[in-house]
């Protein structure tokens, strides 16, 4: 049987200030990262498919 899942932690002060403005301005991501990142997906999803 699985184990129950923990709450999730309430963030108060400057560390939910600062979560709350990462969420605002989320990091750039680059053009090259992003290709990376898509060709990973591509092949994971290819290795995904049934085959009979």
């Amino acid at each position: 049987m699985a184990r129950p899942i923990k709450e999730t932690p309430i963030l108060y002060g400057s560390d939910a200030r600062r979560f709350e403005q990462r969420m605002q301005n989320p990091p750039k991501v680059s053009a090259e990262k992003r290709e990376q990142v898509r060709r990973s997906y591509e092949t994971v999803m290819s290795m995904m498919v049934n085959r009979p």
